[in-house]
């Protein structure tokens, strides 16, 4: 026979598979104990409603911002295969400038939320110059963690439509 508690916990996995369905995402559930909106930090899963943690997690959720659709995992790009301009924008991350742009070190707010969610003041963006522009053009990287040592680094050619990993030694 069920118990209360136990039809419970089965209803809410139920609801966050469903969901999940739904929203076209897959889940990972421990014995049954998933609830929707609950936030995951295994990299590869994704629960709807929920706030992603780990690189390549997918979610789908709002910010302050807005709603926006649950991201492609983040894949990974290594720097030889990015424009010259961002392996000399990174090397002025790493030495700490000075950068061509006093927008450069700004705090990034991941407004799209693309990327892993974290608190305010962890992503900072720098640009990456792009010949002929006479604008700052869409190109960036940005940085999470310190500034001058980030542990990830991110690049958009695309002014924060997508985003891939910046592998530093490929």
């Amino acid at each position: 026979m069920r118990t209360s508690s136990s039809f419970t916990k089965s209803a809410t996995a139920l609801a966050a598979i469903l969901a999940a369905l739904f929203l076209g995402l897959t889940t990972t559930t421990t014995a049954g104990a998933a609830t929707a909106g609950a936030t995951t930090a295994a990299v590869g899963t994704a629960t709807a409603g929920a706030t992603a943690t780990a690189v390549g997690t997918q979610y789908a959720g709002s910010s302050a911002a807005g709603s926006y659709p649950a991201p492609a995992a983040i894949s990974s790009c290594p720097l030889s295969t990015l424009p010259s301009q961002a392996r000399t924008t990174l090397n002025l991350i790493h030495s700490g400038g000075p950068f061509p742009y006093s927008q450069d070190g700004a705090v990034f707010q991941n407004r799209e939320g693309i990327l892993p969610a974290k608190s305010t003041g962890y992503y900072h963006e720098y640009t990456v110059k792009t010949p002929g522009s006479s604008t700052r053009g869409a190109r960036r990287l940005i940085g999470g963690g310190a500034m001058t040592t980030p542990q990830y680094v991110y690049y958009t050619g695309d002014h924060y439509a997508s985003f891939c990993l910046v592998d530093e030694n490929a």
